[in-house]
């Protein structure tokens, strides 16, 4: 998959990956899901943000995290 709105620039944002050149990381655009529970209100506050930019956002984030699996202590509890 291409992600050609996911950018990574050394002179921008100390090379972490951004929204299309923008001073916007795909990690604050996580931030921002986990924040806005409304879309609408998140694209108000952030107009500059189209939906393929948190799209690939999630893409990258997805990609970026190895698949391990983690031992929980006994006294974890699941939500079902």
């Amino acid at each position: 998959m291409k992600l050609d709105r996911i950018t990574i620039n050394p002179a921008r944002m100390n090379g972490q990956p951004c929204i299309r050149d923008l001073r916007l990381t795909v990690r604050r655009v996580i931030e921002l899901l986990a924040t806005y529970s409304n879309r609408e209100e998140l694209h108000h506050e952030f107009p500059e943000l189209e939906d393929e930019d948190i799209q690939q956002s999630l893409i990258y984030a997805s990609m970026s995290i190895d698949d391990k699996i983690i031992d929980l202590p006994a006294s974890y509890e699941t939500v079902a």
